[in-house]
C-alpha cells in the first residue's frame, strides 16, 4: 500500500512539495494555520508566483490526491509528515527564528502513528534535527524524524522538485532511510545522485551550499571593482575563468549581488550558529562576502550620481526589474528595489516596473511609484537602471524607447544586455566592472 504524505507548511516550499509528490502519485495533506492560504490553495490557486506550478497544483486537486486543510488531526492517518516551515531571520540578530519549527514538530509529535517519519527540509542551524528527535521521541517514543533538505532554486522549483540534482537524507537508522528511498523510488530510478548522511551533515550541506553560492557571486562582484580600478572588463574575465573546469561559469555574472529569501538570512544564520559552536573563525570570510554583496548596491547608486548630479533631488529614475531574481514574484531582500528605495530615499522621482512582482514590491515599499507597462515607466526618465534579469528586458529595442525617455542613459546592473546593440542606437552605457561604458 502507497504511503500517504503530509505537508505542514504550504508556503514556497511546501505547496511546491506537496504538488510535486501528489504528482507522483502519493496522496498527500497540505497543512496550514492560515486559513486564507488553504482555502486559496484548495481552489488551485498559488498566493505566490512560480512558473508551471499553479497549473500542477490545480491538476492534483482535481485528481483527488492532493488535499489542504487548517486542521492537524487530518494528518493522523499520513505515514511521513513533510515540516516545510519557514526559517526567518531573527529581527534582532543574524540567528534563524525556529519558532516555526518547533511548532510543526509539537503539533504533529503526538499524532505520528507507530512506524511514522517525521522529515525536516526546512533550512535550519546545524544541531536542530537532534534536538527535534530528542523532543518528537519523548512525546512518541515509535516515531523517528530525519532529514531531507531541499536545493528549489525560485522560477525551477517544480523541476527541482521532481528531477532533483541530488537528493541528500539525513537519518539514524536503515528504517529511516528504507522509508524515504520509497518515498523518493522514482527520482532513484532516474539514477539521482542518494547521499545518506548523518542529522549534522544532512543540515549543513544546504547552508554549505548556499555560502559557496554566495561566495562565488561576490567574487566576481569583488573582480569587478578591480577592474573599474585596473580598466579591465569583468565580463570578459568571468568568461576566461569560467572555462576552467574547476571553477565553471555559472555564477560569474557581476552586478548587483544576491538577495531573496534564502542566500542572505543563511550565511547570516550560518556565521550566528558557528559562533554559537565556537568555530566563528571558520567562516569570518562570509562578513566580507555579506559586505561585497551590499557594497554591489552602493555602487550602482554612486553611477548614477556620477551621471546625474551628487542632488538626486526631482530626477527622474525608470527602475526595471523589482524581483530579487527573473521568473519570481520575490521581493525579500532584493538588491533591485532596495536601490530604488534608496534613490527614492535621495530626492529622486523614481518609477519601477517589473512583470510579476508590483504587488509584493508595493507591499514592501508602497511610497514608491510602479507601472505595469514598460514604456509608462520609460515615459522622460533622465536615467534608466536595468536590475532584474527579465526576458522582456533583454528584447527591449532600444531605438524605439530612445525615443520615449529624457537621457538616453542605461546602467545595466544585471551585466545582461547587450551593450553594443545599446551604444549604437545612442545610448550612454554602463555596467559594473566594465569601464568602456560610454
Amino acid at each position: 500500500m502507497a504511503l500517504k504524505l503530509s505537508v505542514i507548511g504550504t508556503g514556497y516550499l511546501g505547496a511546491t512539495h506537496a504538488a510535486c509528490m501528489a504528482s507522483l502519485g502519493f496522496h498527500v495533506v497540505g497543512f496550514d494555520t492560515e486559513v486564507n492560504k488553504i482555502e486559496l490553495l484548495s481552489k488551485g490557486k498559488v498566493p505566490f508566483y512560480e512558473p508551471e506550478l499553479e497549473d500542477l497544483l490545480a491538476k492534483q486537486i482535481n485528481s483527488g490526491r492532493l488535499t489542504f486543510t487548517n486542521n492537524i488531526n487530518d494528518l493522523s492517518d499520513c505515514d511521513v509528515h513533510f515540516i516545510c516551515v519557514g526559517t526567518p531571520q531573527v529581527k534582532d540578530g543574524n540567528a534563524a527564528d525556529l519558532k516555526y519549527v518547533d511548532a510543526a514538530l509539537e503539533s504533529i509529535a503526538k499524532l505520528v502513528k507507530p512506524g511514522g517519519l517525521v522529515v525536516g527540509k526546512s533550512t535550519v542551524p546545524v544541531g536542530t534535527a537532534n534536538r527535534l528527535r530528542n523532543k518528537l521521541i519523548a512525546l512518541n517514543p515509535d516515531a523517528d524524524l530525519a532529514w531531507n533538505p531541499e536545493f528549489l532554486r525560485e522560477g525551477f522549483a517544480v523541476e527541482d522538485t521532481l528531477k532533483p540534482n541530488r537528493l541528500v537524507v539525513g537519518v539514524v537508522n536503515d528504517k529511516a532511510e528504507n522509508i524515504l528511498r520509497e518515498v523518493y523510488a522514482s527520482n532513484l530510478k532516474e539514477n539521482t545522485p542518494w547521499v545518506r548522511a548523518d542529522l549534522p551533515t544532512a543540515e549543513l550541506v544546504k547552508v554549505a551550499a548556499n555560502s559557496f553560492l554566495a561566495t562565488k557571486i561576490s567574487f566576481i562582484n569583488a573582480m569587478a571593482e578591480i577592474c573599474e580600478a585596473a580598466g579591465g572588463d569583468v565580463t570578459v574575465l568571468a568568461k576566461a575563468i569560467g572555462y576552467d573546469p574547476r571553477i565553471g561559469s555559472r555564477f560569474l555574472q557581476a552586478g548587483i549581488g544576491f538577495g531573496g529569501g534564502c542566500l542572505p538570512k543563511d550565511i547570516r544564520a550560518f556565521m550566528a550558529r558557528a559562533e554559537e559552536l565556537g568555530a566563528k573563525q571558520a567562516v569570518e570570510f562570509l562578513k566580507e562576502i555579506d559586505a561585497i554583496n551590499l557594497r554591489a548596491r552602493q555602487r550602482i547608486i554612486e553611477l548614477v550620481r556620477k551621471d546625474l548630479s551628487d542632488d538626486l533631488q526631482g530626477k527622474k529614475v525608470a527602475i526595471l526589474g523589482a524581483a530579487f531574481k527573473p521568473d519570481s514574484d520575490d521581493v525579500r531582500d532584493s538588491p533591485a528595489l532596495d536601490i530604488a528605495a534608496q534613490i527614492q530615499a535621495a530626492g529622486a522621482k523614481v518609477t519601477v516596473h517589473d512583470p510579476k512582482a508590483i504587488a509584493n514590491a508595493q507591499k514592501r515599499f508602497p511610497a514608491l511609484n510602479f507601472s505595469t507597462e514598460v514604456n509608462e515607466a520609460l515615459k522622460d526618465a533622465e536615467i534608466v537602471l536595468h536590475l532584474t534579469e527579465w526576458k522582456i528586458y533583454r528584447e527591449i529595442d532600444p531605438t524605439k524607447v530612445k525615443a520615449i525617455v529624457k537621457n538616453a542613459i542605461m546602467i545595466d546592473g544585471r551585466n545582461a544586455l547587450d551593450r553594443d546593440i545599446w551604444q549604437r542606437a545612442g545610448w550612454k552605457f554602463r555596467a559594473l566592472g566594465r569601464t568602456n561604458n560610454e
